[in-house]
Order: structure tokens, then sequence, then C-alpha cells
């Protein structure tokens, strides 16, 4: 496993991302992992104040996809880990029971929107079993969200779907990161809202 010493962050509203995509094939090299650049390119261009990554790329086996997520956090510092790949039903399949398996608090909301948004394209979408959790230490806390393994619905996941006008028709489920991030003390992310709008109850919005 690749181990960096853990991220210092530019400003204070920067957020600290790990990026891990899980894939026997892509991992030993038989084709190119697709995942990692997907998502640090959505998020680029949604993240109004940056963010510094830690990518990972790791085979389908749940002791490593564990040890990974726990390393993402307690010794790189991120306050958000996104995975990519294995969620389906197949044997090989075991990034959600690696992620429950570390976190302290389950956030069955998001698997349910990221089911919804899929719902929209394919009757499979049923057989996806992504999840969220919350993983806490004594000193610091982060939200780790499963993701699908495709690159485009990587972004129909995270930004949801828009009519031709660019008007919401299925909220995306980063729309609800910004907020659980400040929840559990992370730092005040904002976002393009051309991407994606963060929602925040009034009272959580920072006064310029």
């Amino acid at each position: 496993m690749s181990i960096e010493k853990r991220l210092v962050r530019a400003h204070p509203d920067q957020l600290l991302v790990g990026l891990v995509s899980i894939s026997d094939r892509a991992s030993s090299g038989t084709y190119e992992d697709q995942g990692i650049p997907a998502l640090q390119t959505w998020l680029e261009g949604a993240l109004l104040n940056g963010a510094q990554f830690a990518a990972r790329l790791i085979p389908d086996e749940q002791t490593v996809i564990s040890a990974t997520l726990i390393e993402l956090v307690d010794e790189v510092g991120c306050d958000l880990v996104l995975t990519t790949g294995g969620t389906g039903p197949a044997r090989r399949d075991v990034t959600p029971e690696a992620t429950l398996a570390v976190g302290t608090k389950v956030m069955p909301g998001f698997g349910e929107q990221m089911r919804q948004i899929s719902l929209q394209f394919v009757p499979t979408a049923i057989l996806s079993r992504q999840v969220a959790v919350v993983r806490e230490t004594e000193d610091h806390a982060a939200l780790i969200i499963n993701l699908p393994g495709q690159p485009k619905a990587i972004r129909e996941t995270l930004e949801g779907l828009k009519d031709e006008q660019g008007k919401s028709l299925v909220a995306g489920v980063f729309a609800a990161v910004p907020y659980c991030i400040d929840l559990i003390g992370g730092p005040y992310i904002e976002t393009h809202e051309h991407v994606v709008k963060a929602f925040r109850p009034k009272s959580a919005v920072r006064v310029k």
C-alpha cells in the first residue's frame, strides 16, 4: 500500500480528498483505471476553493480496502473519501462490506439517492449496493462514499440530472456533502452552482 504523510491544507477551507479505485484488473495493469481521473476532474470543476487529493488504486480485497480507507482518514487526514468500483452482487464485489467495517455512523440516504439516480437509466440499478459512512477518530472525522465505476455514472451520481435548461430533475448526492462535512467538523466547502449547488439550512450559510 502506498503511504504518504498527512496532507496539509493550503488554506482553512481547502478540502482534503481520498480517491480510491477498486479493481482487480486495473490494479494489476490489465487496463487503465478511469475512476480516479473521473473523480478528480469532476471535483476540480465543482469545488470553489479547490482540494488536495490522495489517490489509491487497489484490488477487490476486503482487508486491503478497509486498510486503505483507515489510512486515508486516520493517517493522511482526508475529510472526504470517494471510492469507485466493487459495489455489485458479484463474489469479488466487497467494497460496501469493507466500508461498513470502518464506519462509526452509517449514512443510508446517500445509497438510497444514488440508486434513485441510476434507476432513471437502467432497472439493474437495484443491484447496486453503494453505501456511505462517517468514520470518527478521537480528533478527526471523514465522510466515505461508495460511487459507481463508470465515469458517466460517477458524474451523474455526484451532479444529479438536469433538463435542457439546466434545471435540476434529480438531486446529486454531492449537494448534501458540504453540509455533512460541516456537521462532522470539516472545512466549509463551496461549489460552483452551475455544476452542483451545495445545500445548507439558512442558519448554516456563512455570511460573506
